[in-house]
Parts: C-alpha cells; sequence; structure tokens
C-alpha cells in the first residue's frame, strides 16, 4: 500500500512540474573543436552544470539566408594536389567536399593568373586580338580544372564557384604591365567578351561558373603581384555599359559582385556609387568584400549599411587568409597560441596598428566569420585550399596559410585547426539557411545562429575563455544543457 501511495506522490509532482520524460527538451548534437584536442568530435554526454549561461533562440527572427562556406580553386592548391599520391588527393578533396567532410557549398577561383599561381598568364596572350580569337583554357587543363570536377564528383549536394579576375591581359591595359595600369577604353567590349568567353568555355568542360567579380582588389596591392584599378564609378560604368549587358544577354544567370576589396570605411563609399545608380544596380547582384583592412574587426557598420542599401542583394566574403605566415607543421597548439601576425603586424600606420593585433588563427577565422554572420554577410570563402610547407607555391613569394598543408616530398598531409574551424560552419549550416535571432548575456562568449531549409538549427558557439562555461540552450520552453571546453568552437545541431 505503502509502495502505491508512493508512486502515486511521484506521478503528482511529475504532473505539476512538467517532468514528462523529453517533454521540454531538445534534442541536440554537439561537436567540438578545442585548443584540449577535440577536432570537431561528437560529444557523447551533454553534461548539465550550475549556474549555466542561459541562451535563448528565437526562430521567428529571420534574417539573411545564407549562400555558403567554402574556399578556393587556386593553381597552386591544384598544382600541389598534382604531386600528392591519389589516396592524399582523394583525402583532402574528400575532408572538403565530401558528405563526412567539410561539405564545402562556396567557392572562388582565379581567372587569369594570380600571386597564388606558378607565373604569369592569360587566356588571351595574343597582342590586340580585340575580338579574342585566340582565347583558350588549356592553362587550367592541368591543374584547376581537374580539381574542380573531382570536387564536383564527390560533392553530393554540388557547390557554388565565383570566378574573380585579378588583371585583363597586359596589352588591354594603359601601362602594358601585369601589375596595376587600368582597362583601356578601347578594350571595354574586349574585356567584356573574355568574361563570356570564360564562362562558355568552363561550361564546355561540365563546370557552371555561378557568380563572378568584376576584379579582385580594384584599389590595388601596391603592384605586388597581378592587379588592375577601378574606381568606384568606373566599374559601375563598365558593368553598366558593357560587361553587364555582354551577360544578360549570354549568360542571364551569372551574378555579379562589385568591389570584392576590404571591409570598412572604402565599402561605404563604394555601395553609395554602385547602389547609388539606378543603371547599375540594375546588373550588380551584391559586394563581394575581403579581410585585409582588419582580420580583428570585422567593420559592422560598413556591412550594415551596404546590406542596408539593397536589402536583396548579396553580400560575400569571398577571401581571407592567415597571411604574411610561413605555416607551422604539425603543431597544432601554434594555431590556438596568440603568435599569428598578418601583413599589416609590420606595415600598418601606427593608427592602424589596432586592427592588426597579434592573434590566435582559430579565433581569428570563428570570430570573423560569426561577426560577419551576424551582421548581414550570407557567404564567407577562405583562400587557397592547400598550400606547402613554405606557405606557398606563390610566384611572388607571398606566403600564406591554408587549412591543410601538405608536404609533396614525403606525400603527408596535415590537417591544421583552420580546416575544423571551417567545418564548423559549412558542415553544418547550409546554403539557405536562414540566420535567426537569439539572446546571449555572456558578452565573453560568441555565437550565432541559422535554421537549415530540412527545420534543424545549427547554433555556433565560440569560448575565448580559458574556463569551460556551462549553458543551457533553450526555444521558447523546450531546453537542453551543455557544456563547452576552454578555448573551443562547438556547433549544436538542433533538431526540428
Amino acid at each position: 500500500m505503502k509502495v502505491v501511495n508512493l508512486f502515486i506522490i511521484i506521478l503528482m509532482v511529475a504532473k505539476l512540474e512538467g517532468c514528462h520524460p523529453n517533454q521540454n527538451s531538445l534534442q541536440a548534437e554537439v561537436y567540438e573543436t578545442s585548443a584540449s584536442g577535440h577536432k570537431i568530435s561528437k560529444l557523447t554526454t551533454i553534461p548539465v552544470g550550475k549556474k549555466a549561461i542561459a541562451v535563448q533562440l528565437f526562430p521567428d527572427q529571420k534574417y539573411q539566408t545564407m549562400t555558403g562556406f567554402g574556399g578556393s580553386f587556386t593553381e597552386s592548391s591544384a598544382y600541389l594536389l598534382n604531386q600528392l599520391s591519389k589516396k592524399n588527393r582523394d583525402l583532402i578533396l574528400n575532408a572538403y567536399f565530401g558528405s563526412e567532410g567539410a561539405k564545402y557549398s562556396l567557392t572562388r577561383t582565379h581567372i587569369n593568373s594570380c600571386d597564388f599561381s606558378l607565373g604569369h598568364y592569360s587566356y588571351a596572350p595574343v597582342e590586340g586580338d580585340k575580338e579574342l580569337v585566340n582565347f583558350s583554357i588549356d592553362e587550367d587543363r592541368d591543374d584547376i580544372i581537374p580539381m574542380i570536377k573531382e570536387a564536383m564528383d564527390i560533392s553530393e549536394e554540388g557547390f557554388k564557384i565565383i570566378a574573380s579576375p585579378w588583371t585583363a591581359p597586359p596589352w588591354m591595359k594603359d601601362n602594358h604591365d601585369w601589375m596595376g595600369g587600368k582597362l583601356l577604353p578601347e578594350y571595354h567590349q574586349s574585356w567584356a567578351l573574355f568574361f563570356s568567353k570564360y564562362l562558355n568555355a568552363y561550361k564546355n568542360e561540365g563546370i557552371d561558373i555561378w557568380g563572378i567579380t568584376v576584379e579582385n582588389e580594384p584599389l590595388g596591392n601596391s603592384n605586388n603581384w597581378e592587379s588592375m584599378h577601378y574606381s568606384a564609378m568606373d566599374m559601375a560604368d563598365f558593368v553598366t555599359n558593357d560587361l553587364g549587358p555582354k551577360l544578360e544577354a549570354d549568360h542571364p544567370d551569372v551574378k555579379i559582385l562589385a568591389y570584392d576589396q576590404n571591409r570598412g570605411k572604402e565599402l561605404l563609399e563604394w555601395a553609395k556609387v554602385i547602389y547609388g545608380d539606378k543603371e547599375s544596380l540594375k546588373y550588380f547582384d551584391g559586394f563581394a568584400i575581403h579581410w585585409y583592412a582588419s582580420t580583428f574587426d570585422w567593420f559592422p557598420e560598413s556591412l550594415k549599411y551596404t546590406h542596408d542599401m539593397a536589402p536583396d542583394k548579396y553580400l560575400i566574403q569571398t577571401e581571407t587568409c592567415v597571411d604574411s605566415e610561413v605555416p607551422h607543421w604539425q603543431e597544432d597548439c601554434w594555431y590556438w597560441s596568440k603568435e599569428a601576425t598578418d601583413w599589416g603586424w609590420d606595415w600598418a600606420s601606427e593608427e592602424d596598428k589596432i586592427d592588426h593585433p597579434k592573434y590566435v588563427p582559430v579565433f581569428r577565422y570563428a570570430r570573423d566569420i560569426i561577426g560577419c554572420m551576424n551582421n548581414w554577410v550570407d557567404g564567407w570563402v577562405d583562400w587557397n585550399m592547400v598550400l606547402d610547407r613554405q606557405g606557398g607555391p606563390n610566384w611572388f613569394k607571398n606566403w600564406c596559410i591554408a587549412p591543410v598543408i601538405v608536404d609533396t616530398k614525403s606525400d603527408e598531409v596535415y590537417f591544421t585547426p583552420l580546416y575544423y574551424t571551417m567545418a564548423h560552419f559549412s558542415k553544418f549550416i547550409r546554403p539557405g539557411a536562414v540566420r535567426i535571432g537569439f539572446e546571449n548575456p555572456d558578452k565573453d562568449l560568441m555565437m550565432t545562429a541559422a535554421q537549415n531549409p530540412d527545420g534543424t538549427i545549427a547554433v555556433v558557439i565560440l569560448n575565448m575563455s580559458s574556463d569551460p562555461r556551462n549553458i543551457n540552450l533553450s526555444i521558447g520552453d523546450q531546453r537542453v544543457g551543455f557544456q563547452i571546453s576552454a578555448d573551443a568552437l562547438q556547433t549544436i545541431v538542433l533538431s526540428p
């Protein structure tokens, strides 16, 4: 009799407290990358701690639709893959594009050569060939095209490609050089035709280019490597009068992205010009941006301003990397230490040095992606997918770091912590996901959240402190508790 009465009491208490099993529990999978050694590891236990931080999600608060995340097909990366065994080539491409890997969905490649090429080349090398009779993409057949095709075969959901020129052929420019200079007016139509022929040539290879940027870094790069200069008005005029009409006629589905250089005050000025003119607004589908003005500050004011001027347009970060560094080989701890620098560490003016501090590479990538997402950026593309132990090959010796480093002599592959950092976003936040609202009371934690087309919600949290954090994550009256390690990046996937 006592047992029966006790059972009744338990049922009554459970009913009063709403403790029906799983009634108020969110179904969650937690993945973590940490300085302590996790590498996008699925955590088998989700501890609930005391004094947990109450983080709320608001799926009804909807922001931008995500285009994707990924990296770039450069000649340097493709060349290195050709030097590896088939086993390791397949390992890398599956890690980036396979269903068990990072599932990259947005990528970039270069039109003609760039600094991460083995040397200068153009698809239109014959001077004065205004009709581009001698146009050919043969330079890409040994490396870039095979890399893209193999990635396409591996990717189950496919990926978008953005193509960017660093320069027109020197004979089309006023200084007849690979570096610097401007496009001569008499070659505007030829240069527009060049884009169309490039898109056709790749299409004939079975590769559809989703979008193009008009010019990589139109403000220049101090003439260090391939470049060509535009002002905002120059670019608007070229697209309005030449490139826009040409692609509208030949490739109407290909997106045209403006600018393709640093965030900050320059972005504000370009947005005013490009989006302030009805004719150019008709042809431009959005803005492409880079992070080199500061790999520490994502300039939220300029991002929001650009978005607000044209809310229906894309805002995609097309290039980022840990630059001015030779990669550290098989040394994970370095990527979690505050030792990395960028170009500005040495060269920025005194007033700008605050934007170029030493930093933890994992934090810099994760901080920037989260900061960009929370300020209307809908795509984030890393630079080279693969580099060697020197940080090349690069004809200018402009050494950088990639998420995957290889030693072609010993046929070894090193997946740096940056690879896992990228995967926390690309694998779990899929194209078509919509960023949603949240409330996070802990200023030491960074986070973002997006709801995927299949209804799952991916929450990415960055803990840059030396202490773990207990978190209670809730949607309405449903919640789940878990702990994020010190110095860690975590993705929580909530089932619908």
